[in-house]
């Protein structure tokens, strides 16, 4: 079951999310023509609402929908500027669980944002799904905002001669005369923004092992992606002692024959563009970093947008770890490295409330991983690692925020670790490295 999210939730995006309710489940049923970019699709959501409801309202940006079925009985609704509203037929009570089911289709596209498009969008041949921060609502009703954790069940019916990848573990695959169905169910919590459908001509290669591990790609690329992705394994076994057990079934790689200005996690997966690969492990520390966000980002999920750095600050302090233990630069070079860097640059944010506008900023993923191995050189490595397995183990699958780090931190220092934190995280100069 998902976690209420907060009713104070200090939002980056206020028009994305919904009071009254809270999500507990998306059955997704997608019939989808590559080609012609035709999505019919019908999503069936069960829901318990927090307060009595007259109405409500979900988020679905451009496609259209034409009904609504709220416990089995039609419902009125209108659409405009991204937000589905409806009305049932009768109140639905504070306490209550309740289905809805809307039908809706049309040409999916991203939605618009300060970092290009969001969420569904076609590539050369195929289709990638990558939503962070509000690209959910492209492709399906929901509560965008990542509190609001739910199970899903994904039903994908396409050309036969397309391999479908989604999050979870595959159930189902039926075949009829040109067309597959691919059932993938997500049993673990998940945002929506992690939600994810890939679509394309991929072979497949299978990694067995403690957590076993898929690698799809474009048959030519083969070479390339088996080298670059030889040791993630290592940094599989690496996390999972520094991090405690990796929290999912399995872990996916998709790898496009586009080209992608950066790397993207959804959970349990994660997407590479063929740029991303040369044959030559030269972006090995996203393999790291895309790895590590299955812990931080996927498993443990920020309640509000403002604690983005609980995400790449970890992610990000992950390669170095991965740096440090493959026989290249240490922890401690890395972080006087980039300490020197973030030095020379404006010292005009907060880490823990950097803003919508430098969200994904350089500077909140660098800074974030100098406040973690400031950490670790505060608290020693064996209480330090103990947190961080305390802290995945607390609030697996589940929301957090900067105050729950805080104060699980604290139990495990010797003194206060206050002044540390409000240097770190809520002063806008950078704090001096001393080891």
């Amino acid at each position: 079951m998902s976690v209420a999210p907060s009713s104070s939730r200090h939002s980056y995006f206020p028009e994305r999310g919904n009071d009254g309710y809270w999500v507990e489940h998306y059955d997704l049923s997608l019939d989808y023509r590559v080609g012609a970019n035709r999505l019919r699709a019908t999503a069936t959501l069960s829901a318990f609402a927090t307060r009595a409801l007259s109405s409500f309202t979900l988020d679905l940006d451009a496609l259209r929908v034409t009904g609504v079925l709220v416990d089995g009985a039609p419902a009125r609704f209108s659409h405009s500027g991204g937000k589905l509203r409806v009305t049932p037929a009768r109140t639905l009570h504070e306490g209550t669980l309740f289905v809805a089911e809307i039908r809706y289709g049309g040409n999916p596209r991203p939605v618009p944002s300060r970092w290009g498009g969001l969420g569904w969008e076609q590539l050369t041949d195929g289709v990638i799904v990558a939503s962070q921060p509000t690209g959910a609502p492209s492709w399906f009703p929901c509560n965008d905002q990542p509190g609001d954790k739910a199970t899903y069940r994904f039903s994908v019916t396409t050309a036969s001669p397309y391999e479908v990848v989604a999050n979870g573990r595959l159930t189902a695959r039926r075949r009829a005369a040109s067309t597959t169905t691919w059932v993938y169910e997500q049993a673990e919590p998940m945002a929506t923004y992690l939600a994810s459908v890939q679509i394309g001509r991929y072979q497949a290669t299978e990694v067995p092992g403690p957590v076993p591990q898929r690698l799809l790609y474009p048959a030519r690329l083969a070479s390339r992606v088996s080298h670059d992705f030889a040791r993630q394994e290592r940094m599989t076994a690496l996390f999972t002692e520094c991090f405690g057990p990796y929290p999912f079934p399995s872990y996916t790689v998709v790898v496009v024959d586009d080209e992608m200005e950066i790397p993207v996690e959804a959970q349990g997966m994660s997407i590479f563009g063929r740029n991303h690969v040369d044959g030559r492990r030269g972006e090995e520390r996203l393999v790291a970093h895309e790895l590590a966000h299955q812990w931080f980002g996927n498993s443990l999920t920020l309640e509000c947008w403002h604690e983005i750095w609980l995400h790449e600050g970890f992610a990000a302090y992950a390669e170095w770890l991965w740096s440090e233990a493959s026989g290249d630069e240490t922890a401690d070079a890395l972080a006087e490295r980039w300490h020197r860097r973030l030095a020379r640059l404006p010292q005009d944010f907060t880490l823990a409330d950097p803003g919508a506008r430098r969200l994904f900023d350089d500077r909140v993923y660098k800074r974030g991983a100098l406040t973690v191995h400031a950490l670790r050189r505060a608290l020693g490595d064996d209480a330090f690692f103990a947190l961080l397995r305390e802290w995945t183990a607390t609030y697996q699958h589940g929301a957090v925020t900067t105050d729950r780090f805080v104060r699980l931190a604290s139990r495990f220092a010797p003194g206060s670790l206050d002044e540390f934190f409000a240097s770190w995280l809520y002063a806008e100069r950078l704090p001096s490295l001393s080891f």
